[in-house]
């Protein structure tokens, strides 16, 4: 069987998944500048085929946002990091070592940084999804363990949040350097272990004191 006859006769699932892992791999390497017709070149189809599964450009780049930011997050994250029958040192090395390799890819990191080129919002919803689902928590966790108060009691500082992504920066920024820059990085996980030792023994001094 020709691969062509193959591509006539995917089911519309198969076709669109197709659709969307092109997609991502094609806006990763070009930006959110390239062009429709060159990815549906790029998959060997036509750019009717392509706006019969996404009738707008805009609504293709949302998938992709869906696919690679969303689709990639993990709920057990939140669970993990409030598991208190683990050291707090222990959750967050293990929640870090497992979001660096969700976010340390490169898809996602091009594409991370082709959205806040391009004006998009995929920046500003994830990073919001994160302070949201994760932030709160570490900063809750880490009360708990240094004995501050509550954030019922004393809400959050902007203090805190602002370790909290500085943490968060460090880890992105070793995707920055390899998938940008081009530049190596060895040992990711002794790196993130690292950058949490870091936080961990400067965060006494900035958290709220009872």
């Amino acid at each position: 069987m020709k691969a062509s006859e193959t591509k006539r006769r995917m089911s519309p699932d198969m076709r669109e998944q197709e659709i969307v892992r092109g997609a991502v791999s094609f806006f990763a390497e070009f930006g959110f500048e390239g062009q429709t017709r060159e990815l549906a070149k790029r998959l060997g189809v036509t750019q009717p085929l392509l706006y019969r599964y996404f009738p707008t450009k805009d609504a293709l780049v949302e998938r992709v946002y869906q696919e690679v930011f969303l689709r990639r997050w993990n709920p057990f994250w939140e669970e993990l990091i409030q598991d208190r029958r683990r050291s707090l040192k222990d959750r967050l090395t293990e929640f870090y070592r497992d979001y660096s390799r969700v976010i340390l890819t490169y898809e996602w990191v091009r594409l991370f940084m082709f959205s806040g080129l391009k004006g998009l919002d995929f920046n500003t919803r994830y990073l919001d999804l994160l302070r949201q689902k994760v932030f709160g928590l570490i900063i809750k966790e880490l009360r708990e363990e240094y004995s501050r108060d509550a954030i019922d009691v004393s809400p959050i500082s902007q203090m805190e949040i602002e370790a909290v992504w500085g943490l968060h920066a460090a880890i992105f920024y070793l995707g920055v350097r390899k998938f940008i820059y081009n530049m190596p990085v060895e040992d990711i996980d002794r790196v993130v272990e690292l950058e949490l030792k870091v936080f961990l023994e400067g965060i006494p001094s900035v958290l709220m004191t009872r």
